[in-house]
């Protein structure tokens, strides 16, 4: 029993030390030997933990996602009307937007450098979207009783959130969430007085 707690403790920092290299450096740039120093093991525990670099890179992008559910879910939860949770959503933006260690989205970040080379990232970084999608689809169901209006304010919705977290990689700056902001709460509006 002990082992296996050492293992998944041993597993979580490889994850961790990996996240942290591959967001602040890219992917690409970031070898094994690099995440097996940062995280303190041997190279024999870190390929036995992980056989390859694709299994290590699924983890942490699974392991961001998490954090991203959690992150915007507990924003939205916070609020109250429906019209305030879909605007909760640009207020956790600025927030991460404004953490010294942003870089812009993980799964854009890694669907760029290897969306082309591996259909396992692309597939994770699809998905991830995809599950960003539904979760504002089911907002704005709550916010808009037309249905069809209610999904394109969704699809209209997450891209502003979509296009701030790449703005605001690019430009440093927490406007885009502002920005973004603004014009949702315009779309919101116009889709609740039709």
């Amino acid at each position: 029993m002990a082992t296996s707690s050492i293992e998944s403790d041993v597993r979580a920092r490889i994850v961790d030390v990996a996240d942290r290299l591959f967001y602040a450096r890219g992917i690409q740039a970031v070898g094994m030997d690099a995440i097996r120093t940062g995280a303190g093991v041997s190279l024999k525990k870190l390929y036995t933990a992980f056989p390859g670099k694709e299994q290590l890179i699924a983890a942490v992008l699974t392991g961001r996602h998490d954090v991203w559910e959690r992150g915007v879910r507990g924003a939205v939860d916070a609020a109250t009307t429906p019209r305030d949770k879909l605007l909760a959503m640009y207020d956790f933006l600025e927030s991460w937007f404004g953490d010294d260690a942003f870089r812009g989205c993980g799964f854009i970040n890694a669907f760029g450098e290897l969306g082309a080379t591996s259909p396992a990232v692309a597939e994770i970084a699809r998905e991830h979207k995809d599950s960003f999608q539904r979760f504002v689809q089911q907002l704005t169901a709550d916010a808009v009783p037309d249905a069809d209006r209610a999904e394109e304010l969704a699809a209209q919705l997450a891209l502003l959130a979509e296009g701030a977290q790449t703005t605001a990689a690019i430009a440093g700056s927490t406007a885009p969430a502002v920005h973004a902001r603004r014009a949702a709460a315009t779309l919101i509006d116009a889709a609740t007085r039709a």
